[in-house]
């Protein structure tokens, strides 16, 4: 099999494609009904349970980059390169003490720009929208092409249309329901990924046979299998910490962490670290064994794919496509809510109109929500890198916002020269490292520069912050 074959029809992809476009732009009718206030619309109304709470977050981070970096991830760096994204997990895991505290000293927060601005001040805030938005832009890019690149591969539909059929329907729902048409399509869409994943899983083990492959993929690329390949057990490491910066600072999870339950909030990451852990394991273990499928693979994006063409032909390439549309849904849907509130609150209220109302402020948040949409558009259209490149070139400007972030929560002396500078120069050695050594350490050197600055200005701080402060009023 190589990369020319498609597994689907093209008329089988678009019947798929605008079947469920159409089914979660209603379902975001249907839910939206709910967002009559500007807390219903960014925040779902603070009253979000533990079953769509821990399924949102869940399905959030089962990314199309899950899907399909993964299988990359065994296919260069074998059985710690699986391991590596599990570790993501770990990141919800922590988070989830971390939202209960969120939620007892701002009860009343919209997103993680307030909690920058009111703990640090304006010059480490205007630094951590930079971050942020930068982050954000990369990931929803990331999601954006690995749709393209995905419905090209299983039905040879066109990489530009494809994706931005997937950006129209994400932008339709999200921008007509807000965080409660996000929460309730995420819940249905977890489902769907859990089945999904289980069921190509299962079908995959029972196709392949394990023993022959194992051992003509260790006597063919026996460093898959390396228990101390050099880059696999750094890209372990950077892999973790990545995603403990992802999770810690963005406010995608901050803002579930305002919109879920104070009493189960911390529950519910908990559930959804849980659930998530063995994802990467079920999506990837196949790409280990690629060499013995005798797969043709050119295009490292388009490994996931092709591997499930090849062991489950078109019935498995039709659950793989829901299963990736689910997941593009998942996040982008929470992209573009948790990013147009940033902008909104954060950037336009805070430092352009503060006199603004309500009202006029989810106006504004809808014209941002389609901005966003055509930005990702647009840089999406050349398909400039693979996905990997895309994603890991934000790494180090979110590992060096875990200490500031950390510490700042728990911390009294923690003080804002600390986190300016962990910040700018967690970023600017991390990116030195990426180019330089390779984007398996960027997070990692970003992540450890920041906790030595950060560290370092709290043992000669004097600061003591006044927790009160955080408990500000929404004005």
């Amino acid at each position: 099999m190589n990369q020319e074959e498609t597994i689907l029809a093209p008329g089988i992809g678009w019947t798929l494609l605008i079947a469920f476009g159409i089914m979660w732009v209603g379902l975001g009718l249907y839910w939206g009904r709910k967002s009559k206030s500007l807390d219903g619309f960014m925040l779902a109304g603070r009253n979000v349970g533990i079953a769509f709470g821990s399924a949102t977050a869940m399905a959030t981070w089962v990314t199309s980059n899950t899907i399909m970096v993964v299988p990359q991830f065994g296919l260069k760096m074998g059985v710690w390169g699986l391991l590596a994204f599990t570790t993501a997990s770990f990141g919800l895991f922590l988070f989830a003490p971390m939202a209960a505290r969120i939620r007892n000293l701002m009860p009343r927060g919209f997103t993680s720009g307030d909690f920058i601005r009111l703990r640090y001040g304006k010059v480490a805030w205007s630094v951590f929208l930079g971050i942020s938005l930068f982050y954000s832009m990369a990931w929803l890019v990331s999601m954006a092409m690995a749709g393209g690149i995905v419905l090209e591969a299983l039905a040879g539909i066109n990489y530009k249309y494809g994706m931005s059929m997937i950006l129209l329907v994400c932008v339709l729902y999200t921008l007509v329901g807000g965080l409660y048409a996000v929460i309730g399509t995420d819940f249905i869409q977890s489902v769907i990924i859990l089945i999904g994943i289980i069921a190509v899983a299962v079908a995959a083990l029972s196709r392949m046979d394990l023993g022959d492959a194992y051992e003509t993929s260790v006597q063919t690329q026996p460093a898959l299998f390396n228990a101390l390949l050099p880059v696999a057990l750094l890209s372990l490491f950077n892999n973790m910490f990545f995603g403990f910066g992802e999770v810690f600072h963005n406010n995608v999870w901050w803002s579930r962490a305002f919109a879920i339950r104070k009493k189960v909030v911390s529950k519910a990451f908990s559930l959804a670290g849980l659930l998530w852990l063995p994802i990467p394991l079920a999506v990837g273990f196949s790409a280990l064994f690629s060499n013995s499928l005798g797969i043709n693979i050119t295009d490292i994006d388009m490994t996931g794919p092709l591997i499930a063409g090849e062991l489950l032909g078109s019935t498995g390439a039709v659950v793989l496509f829901v299963v990736i549309f689910c997941s593009l849904g998942s996040s982008i849907d929470s992209l573009l809510a948790a990013t147009s509130d940033l902008l909104a609150e954060d950037v336009y209220k805070k430092m352009i109109n503060p006199s603004v109302s309500d009202e006029q402020l989810r106006k504004i948040s809808t014209l941002i929500i389609v901005g966003l949409g055509l930005v990702t558009w647009l840089i999406c259209l050349p398909r400039v890198g693979n996905l990997m490149s895309v994603l890991f070139f934000a790494g180090p400007f979110v590992g060096s916002a875990v200490w500031p972030v950390v510490t700042g929560l728990y911390w009294r002396r923690s003080n804002e020269v600390g986190a300016v500078l962990s910040m700018v120069c967690g970023s600017a050695i991390g990116l030195y490292a990426y180019f330089e050594y390779g984007w398996y350490t960027a997070s990692l050197i970003a992540t450890i520069v920041s906790m030595v600055i950060t560290f370092g200005t709290i043992a000669l701080s004097k600061t003591r912050f006044d927790w009160s402060v955080l408990n500000e009023e929404k004005l």
